[in-house]
């Protein structure tokens, strides 16, 4: 599967032709038209012209080539933690975090009939925010490579017992039928989106206002050494907002971890906390400095 369901081809055709014409307004997104990126990329920038891709590293190679000035990408949900390989993907992209974008997350069981229903088709996320929608109703859910494109998928397979979980704007784009709304599991689920770009912001724009920093790095492989790693960030009073850790390779000897700071480079605490970060590591690698969306804390 490496192309959208056939009803969303034609709207995907539009929208690219349209950020052809004019690649300085468009921003790559992961999904179908309809899917939460799509959401999210209007929202951010309302005068925006969206290109769906197929995957994320369509997304990012869509701007590596200057087909999009940026993409808007899924980085956590407050309900299903982290999306999946955005953490191995934005380190070797190249590209850099140039802003954030909290987006509320809603989500609406379509179908073409009433049911009842055997399989709901998503993106892993969506169904891992409302498996217990699910569970209850004995719904099997299967993973999807989007939101919009499993909406598209249900329409054209024409199963009269599948549904899937999307925005509510997929199933005015597909002609399917809503069957409920508000099917995520926690009213309060939201997603948080980095906005991409080929060249860096300067941190000396944000200096003194409410910024984020984002890097990865590795520690080296000796006893204490994420604790020394991370005293400076104790010791000069910044916080840190976000810690994870993952594994690049296949020694397992140890972690890559990522990581979000408040502040940006060139106050003198950031910067001493960084020295001291990169006493103790293999290698500290910044992915960016920005704007907060939203006030921390």
């Amino acid at each position: 599967m490496h192309s959208f369901p056939q009803p969303a081809l034609a709207l995907v055709k539009e929208m690219t032709q349209a950020a052809s014409a004019d690649p300085a307004r468009a921003i790559a997104l992961q999904g179908a038209p309809g899917c939460n990126g799509h959401r999210a990329a209007l929202e951010y920038d309302p005068g925006c012209l969206p290109l769906p891709c197929f995957s994320f590293e369509d997304a990012l190679d869509a701007v590596k080539e200057g087909r999009a000035a940026h993409a808007i990408i899924p980085i956590e949900n407050s309900q299903h933690g982290r999306v999946a390989d955005i953490h191995f993907l934005l380190p070797e992209s190249g590209l850099s975090i140039v802003g954030e974008y909290f987006l509320p997350i809603s989500y609406a069981l379509m179908a073409l009939t009433d049911g009842p229903f055997a399989a709901a088709y998503s993106h892993p996320q969506a169904l891992g925010q409302t498996r217990v929608y699910l569970r209850e109703r004995g719904i099997v859910p299967m993973a999807y490579a989007d939101t919009a494109g499993a909406a598209a998928f249900v329409k054209e397979q024409g199963d009269p017992q599948a549904c899937a979980i999307a925005p509510r704007i997929a199933a005015e784009l597909y002609g399917l039928k809503i069957i409920a709304e508000n099917v995520e599991d926690a009213q309060d689920n939201t997603t948080r989106f980095v906005v991409l770009a080929k060249d860096a912001l300067n941190p000396a724009t944000v200096l003194g206002k409410p910024a984020m920093t984002t890097f990865v790095f590795e520690v080296k492989n000796v006893p204490a050494a994420l604790y020394k790693a991370l005293g400076g960030f104790a010791t000069n009073a910044v916080n840190m907002t976000k810690l994870e850790s993952y594994q690049t390779g296949v020694s397992f000897a140890a972690s890559t971890f990522y990581a979000d700071i408040e502040g940006a480079p060139g106050d003198p605490v950031i910067d001493r906390a960084l020295e001291e970060l990169k006493f103790h590591c293999k290698y500290v690698r910044m992915l960016g400095t920005y704007p907060q969306a939203r006030a921390r804390g």
